[in-house]
């Protein structure tokens, strides 16, 4: 087995791997070797919503997310427009009480920037036709929210990091990972990679690869469900991505005149090896119920295909990127929560100037509240809670 040497391995080609990667490699910091089991994007990345959107919960999310934007929208502008577009995304509920969390969730993000604006009803059905909204109490619309096409996007990041010299071992299993002589090592089809730092970008399978090397984290993979649907007629005009809080269903707009849609998110922590790949008959028929609820003009659409996906939870909904603790070079990018596509491009040209820089404060502060030393070095275990919470997740930092 021939021993080769880099300066990172990046282990995970999803999109939060890939675009690590791109970005390590554009900044200099190279050789780079990323390594995955399967193919770019075949994990959770294939299986994303792929909604964009700056209605979130903290400062440090919206910063990120607008970063990631920016990026997403130049990679698709060069390559392939359709990988990204600007729709606008509604929220609504007809709950007095999510109302008002409503509202003040509002308040937070305007005074972050973010130029959200109360919709009127007439303002709501000329947004979305096809919904019903006459007892709606309050929605909330923002212009610049967009959809993206997870694994095209990844595909552009990847042809990036091969262009500035990044090598993708792809397809063969991790015959292991190790640290070994003040280095990071990698096995796998009979080569070994060995490089001073290492980044664990491996989605759902974070958990298991960091405890194998001695770093547990608090993580809970979960599993999410969405499905693809063709309406009997074509909606008057584009539609925008929305979420009925009340049903806690979403949609966003697809090719062809067809619609993606979940939220069947299980709040329990499932194996990524063995968990349900396709779609439960329970949520599909939740979803045939909200649209005959909420969107009658949907009630007859056609199921093309439903699928689930693992996505990973942490105790307090913030991403894990950055050192591991130890000092010895590893770094970890995962733990989204289940907004893996919003934050991936923004959090991983992140860490990438922190590995750049060595660890420079500048860089460690654009990380500060993420860093995966923020808990215990023996974490317990929790149930996830993902989702579009309303809840002030602001951290006293910022």
């Amino acid at each position: 087995m021939r021993l080769e040497r880099a300066r990172v391995i990046v282990l995970g080609a999803g999109l939060a791997g890939a675009a690590t990667a791109y970005h390590l490699a554009n900044r200099g910091v190279g050789p780079v070797v990323v390594f995955d089991p399967g193919t770019p994007g075949a994990g959770a990345t294939g299986r994303a919503a792929g909604i964009v959107s700056e209605q979130l919960w903290d400062r440090w999310d919206v910063d990120v997310v607008r970063e990631s934007k920016e990026e997403y929208a130049r990679l698709a502008g060069a390559a392939d427009p359709s990988v990204y577009r600007t729709v606008g995304f509604a929220r609504w509920t007809t709950d007095p009480v999510v109302a008002a969390a409503l509202r003040e969730s509002s308040d937070r993000l305007r005074a972050w920037g973010v130029p959200v604006r109360s919709l009127s009803p007439d303002e709501l059905r000329f947004r979305v036709p096809i919904a019903r909204c006459d007892d709606v109490r309050e929605a909330v619309w923002h212009d610049a929210d967009g959809v993206v096409t997870p694994s095209a996007l990844a595909d552009l990041y990847v042809l990036g990091a091969r262009r500035a010299g990044v090598e993708f071992l792809l397809g063969a299993p991790l015959d292991s990972f190790r640290s070994e002589e003040g280095a990071w090592n990698l096995a796998t089809g009979g080569r070994t990679v060995r490089a001073p730092a290492a980044v664990v970008a491996a989605g759902a399978w974070s958990k298991r690869l960091l405890a194998s090397v001695g770093r547990p984290v608090p993580l809970a993979p979960y599993r999410t469900q969405a499905a693809l649907v063709r309406p009997p007629s074509p909606a008057p005009v584009a539609l925008p991505s929305v979420h009925d809080l009340d049903l806690d269903v979403y949609a966003r707009p697809e090719d062809g005149g067809r619609i993606l849609a979940g939220d069947g998110t299980e709040r329990v922590e499932c194996d990524p090896e063995t968990f349900r790949a396709s779609g439960d008959e329970a949520f599909v028929a939740h979803l045939a119920e909200s649209f005959a609820r909420r969107f009658p003009g949907w009630k007859d659409a056609e199921l093309v295909r439903a699928w689930a996906g693992v996505c990973t939870a942490t105790p307090d909904r913030r991403p894990l990127i950055g050192a591991l603790r130890g000092g010895d070079g590893l770094y970890c990018i995962t733990g989204f929560n289940g907004f893996g596509v919003m934050r991936a491009g923004g959090s991983a040209r992140r860490l990438a100037e922190l590995i750049a820089s060595g660890g420079g404060a500048r860089e460690a502060a654009r990380l500060a509240g993420v860093e995966p030393t923020r808990f215990a070095a023996e974490p317990r275990p929790f149930d996830p809670k993902p989702g579009f919470t309303l809840d002030g997740g602001a951290d006293p930092r910022f």
